[in-house]
């Protein structure tokens, strides 16, 4: 057990502050923290979220017994709490401000007058020097010492070990992965040593690069009188009926706002490809832009009258290398106004010049070793391109674009030497690295993966998801005049931004306070047996994201331009995914059925291994902090398990919103929208088991408080589930090891307990509250189908989510998914790992949702049966199917109908439910039962392309990066 006072995380979070301002970090994309433009990386945590998990973690909770100089300058806990958020950086109350914002939405009330945030965004701020001191005053007096050290094992894209370095901790940063190991590297090492004084040499050099490429590419890339703006292009197979060039386009569209534009393909008998024109404002509704040729792998080609084309024939086509594409129009730019343009004879006679040259200049780039030429990896998060012929990676670009990059690869190793004879190698060093992120910046923008984005008029990049599904439209930037400046400008800007983040007393003597290394979280191998203080981590989160199959598209090119700056580190041929930490079944691929399990078994391994080797380095009373985002009880399972097998013991949990319902990996999912922080300490070794059955009673009371509260600040739909996880592990891991009735076939001992039960326990409790929740404090026994049917809405908040969750809340009802949810009920259908809620109409049945029934075995089938009457017959069919079969008037009837308005999403669009069992539900509710209650309706905001985005103009003034032109907006995946 710990011999020092209890740390603030283990007493108190201030959830609702910290998740309002870190949903605001995240709010608009043109202010989004510089780390998120400097480079990509995938599912990074706010900055002002690991902030605050840091100092919460190290900073002692209030003491009324502390020394007079403390007591003075906190004399209760309601002025430390006040406190340590303006020490986290916020100034204001961004809570009222998110519920103005939230207000102004569900109102229809339009664009404020004034911006709902009066202080600047928490992540611009740096702690002054009162609030050092006063932090260095605390941890003396609770760690003995005023320098802490820090550890993040999983770094990522470094928001731990960042803010751990803007607060003037010693920082250890360890990460698995190549790219991101580069990527912190320009992140914390280089503006922590070179500061803003690097920008000089930066701009210099980046500015020649500019020079180079130009002189290289020019003659691909014909002028015209404005800039181009982008390249739109079509992959193309042969027509299956005459031969002729197919595109293979899913819509026509160039421009969804005004003026609108389109395509017009036309398919001269005359011709073997089609030419197109470009439709303007009210001509293109006639066109009816958004069918194209080609729609879910299926094609159509109007060379053959639409005649069908079959998936199976695209692939077979493009396996045998026979896709090609054809460049369809040009975006122009002048000013801000966009214009389109179909390509000219000139631009024609370009590609096809880049195509000849590709091929003379292939075998010597090649033999240069600027070609990759690397197989792709067919796994999770690339599960698509391969069957469309792009087995290597060199097969990810078009052939211009293959040229382009490799001739900038090759200019960018050229510049080495030279800048290396001018500035010194450590100094060049830091130039390239830089050098690199402007590459990668550019490489995020100009591949095949890359498309045209009709609505906000720009490039989306390659990771707007967490995979690489196939493009059928890619888009191409101008290489030889665009690219390099503007990938130069961004990272000039973020690595500006990161710098002026940084505190005043960064350079050298901050720096050396940074200690980087690159290899696995299970064998730290540079850090000593219990020395360090504090553990703050953000471990993968099971299958959520395969970060080694999506770096890999940086990591074959930063392989070849880094290699003389990290000598012995950039030498395997692709990312490590052997040790990486996640649960990726496609490594396991040849396993069949058991592929699976045996992932989840060696991402449990391998987490044991992490969190063991965690205990090790941690001091005896360090605290570790987890942050965990994950909607399964499966990956909460392995995680428990991992955590108290490693001799860990839970002491606090807090749900802190920072997932936007509005990006594109949130909406219209069954998400989890919190990040959970857990607190954990070394546990002591216990030698009395305590039994299951002992503890149930405990742990049903624990998680309804728990919801109960959690609830109350917000908390809700599967989040609320999740936030009792942690109480509920926190039990099991105090109470260590807790045995089962159960006994091992082999030793012929009692089972220990899998984490898993306990927290289907918290599930059931949950359940009870938010039933009675959604009946306004009453308690009404329904069934157990209308209980699923009732919590599946509540929880997922959404009609389609994983089939896994689905098992798992028809375990805590007693029922079976497959036997008696989909094949008896057919509450619901499959649809690949997930399921699909039904409407009253898909479930239509005689004996089950049907109008000729009076009598009802299960509540959700009558209330069903009465939504299908209204739909296709009426209220007045309705209202007699209702007096025969005395529901009208039936109190539990009315307690379900009451039960679905308050479960189903009420969203509108264009001032219409989305939802039909919304709008049917609220029917009935006017037309029989208006003593029910009506809860808000909310207007449904466009779901970004790109981003989690608040309306610009609810933006705070002032804050980092505010005025960038949306174009250049960067995407981080998160």
């Amino acid at each position: 057990m710990p011999t020092r006072p209890p740390v603030l995380i283990e007493r108190w979070f201030p959830i609702d502050v910290i998740g309002a301002e870190s949903m605001r970090e995240r709010g608009a994309s043109s202010a989004l923290p510089p780390l998120y433009f400097l480079h990509v990386w995938w599912a990074r945590r706010p900055l002002l979220t690991s902030r605050a998990a840091i100092l919460a973690s190290v900073l002692p909770a209030w003491n009324g017994e502390w020394p007079e100089a403390l007591r003075d300058r906190f004399p209760d806990e309601k002025s430390y709490e006040r406190w340590f958020v303006r020490l986290c950086g916020i100034f204001g109350d961004p809570v009222a401000g998110r519920k103005l914002i939230q207000w102004a939405k569900d109102t229809g009330f339009g664009k404020l007058p004034e911006p709902p945030y009066k202080h600047k965004r928490a992540f611009t701020i740096n702690p002054t020097e009162d609030f050092r001191v006063t932090l260095g005053d605390l941890l003396e007096h609770t760690w003995g010492k005023r320098d802490l050290s820090v550890l993040d094992p999983f770094s990522g894209g470094g928001s731990i070990p960042f803010e751990a370095v803007r607060y003037g901790f010693d920082t250890y940063a360890n990460e698995l992965n190549p790219v991101a190991r580069i990527v912190l590297d320009a992140t914390l090492e280089v503006p922590n040593k070179y500061g803003e004084g690097l920008l000089v040499d930066l701009r210099k050099w980046g500015q020649e690069l500019e020079q180079r490429v130009r002189a290289r590419l020019t003659t691909y890339y014909p002028q015209r009188t404005e800039n181009i703006h982008a390249f739109i292009w079509a992959r193309t197979v042969r027509c299956p009926y005459t031969g002729k060039t197919l595109p293979l386009l899913p819509n026509w569209w160039l421009s969804k706002s005004r003026p609108k534009a389109a395509l017009k393909p036309i398919f001269a008998s005359s011709k073997d490809e089609a030419t197109y024109e470009v439709v303007l404002g009210d001509n293109v509704d006639a066109l009816d832009p958004d069918t194209g040729t080609v729609k879910r792998g299926n094609g159509i080609s109007p060379w053959a009258a639409n005649q069908p084309v079959d998936g199976d024939y695209i692939k077979a086509e493009a396996q045998a290398g026979r896709m090609g594409q054809q460049l369809c129009a040009l975006v122009l730019k002048s000013g801000s106004e966009f214009r389109f343009s179909p390509p000219s004879q000139a631009d024609l006679e370009a590609v096809k010049l880049a195509e000849t040259d590709l091929a003379e200049l292939l075998p010597s780039l090649t033999a240069k070793d600027l070609v990759p030429t690397e197989p792709r990896t067919e796994g999770r998060a690339d599960w698509s391109t391969r069957i469309y012929g792009m087995t290597d990676w060199s097969q990810t670009f078009g052939p211009r674009q293959l040229l382009s990059m490799t001739l900038i690869a090759q200019e960018i190793r050229d510049l080495y030497a030279e800048v290396t004879s001018e500035v010194g190698e450590d100094r060049a060093g830091a130039i390239l690295k830089l050098l690199a992120m402007v590459f990668d910046k550019a490489l995020a923008h100009n591949s095949r993966q890359v498309t045209w984005d009709a609505g906000r008029m720009k490039v989306r990049n390659t990771f707007v998801r967490h995979d690489f599904s196939f493009k059928w439209s890619p888009a191409e930037f101008d290489a030889a005049n665009a690219l390099i400046p503007w990938s130069l400008d961004q990272i000039l800007d973020a690595y500006l931004g990161i710098c002026r983040l940084l505190p005043g007393d960064s350079g050298e003597g901050s720096a050396n306070r940074i200690t980087m290394s690159q290899g696995s979280a299970a064998r730290l191998a540079t850090i000593g047996d219990s020395s360090i203080d504090h553990i703050c981590v953000d471990p993968p989160y099971y299958d959520n994201v395969m970060y080694a199959e999506l770096a890999d598209y940086f990591y074959v090119w930063l392989k070849r331009i880094l290699r003389d700056v990290y000598p012995g580190m950039l030498v395997e041929e692709l990312c490590n995914k052997d040790d990486e930490a996640v649960a990726n079944a496609a490594r396991f691929s040849d396993r069949g059925k058991k592929k699976k399990q045996l992932a989840l078994e060696d991402y449990q391994r391998k987490m044991s291994a992490a969190f063991s080797e965690m205990q090790r380095v941690l001091t005896d009373d360090g605290v570790l902090t987890v942050m965990f985002t994950h909607k399964q009880v499966e990956a909460w399972d392995t995680l428990a398990s991992s955590l108290i097998g490693a001799g860990f013991a839970i002491h606090s949990s807090w749900p802190v919103h920072t997932e936007s319902d509005k990006s594109v990996h949130q909406a219209k999912k069954n998400a989890a929208q919190s990040t959970i922080l857990l607190s954990c300490r070394k546990r002591t070794a216990s030698t009395n088991p305590v039994w299951w059955e002992d503890l149930k009673g405990r742990i049903r009371r624990v998680a309804r408080e728990k919801a109960g509260e959690f609830e109350a600040q917000g908390i809700r739909g599967v989040d609320l589930y999740i936030a009792t996880f942690g109480p509920t592990l926190a039990i099991l891991s105090e109470n260590w090891p807790v045995l089962t009735s159960e006994v091992d076939e082999q030793s012929g001992e009692p089972k220990p307990l899998r984490p898993e039960i306990a927290l289907d326990l918290a599930r059931e409790e949950v359940i009870d509250l938010r039933k009675q929740g959604l009946l306004l404090g009453r308690t009404v026994a329904f069934d157990p189908f209308t209980d699923w049917y009732l919590m599946a809405w509540d929880a997922f908040q959404a009609q389609e989510f994983p089939g896994d969750e689905a098992r798992k809340l028809a375990l805590a009802l007693g029922l079976d998914l497959e036997k008696q949810i989909i094949s008896e009920k057919k509450l619901v259908t499959k649809k690949g790992a997930t399921v699909l809620l039904q409407s009253p109409t898909a479930r239509r049945k005689r004996g089950m949702v049907d109008p000729d029934l009076r009598t009802f075995s299960a509540w959700i089938d009558a209330v069903h049966t009465a939504m299908l009457l209204y739909q296709e017959d009426g209220a007045q069919a309705c209202q007699q199917f209702l007096r025969e079969a005395e529901l009208l008037n039936d109190s539990t009837f009315k307690a379900l109908v009451q039960a679905l308005i308050n479960a189903i999403p009420r969203t509108k669009q264009k001032g219409e439910f989305v939802r039909p069992e919304a709008a049917t539900l609220e029917k009935m509710r006017l037309s029989f039962f208006d003593d029910l209650t009506s809860p808000p309706e909310t207007d449904a905001a466009p779901v970004p392309q790109q981003g989690d985005l608040f309306d610009q103009s609810l933006a705070a003034p002032q804050a980092l990066n505010d005025g960038k032109d949306l174009h250049q907006d960067e995407e981080d995946g998160s």
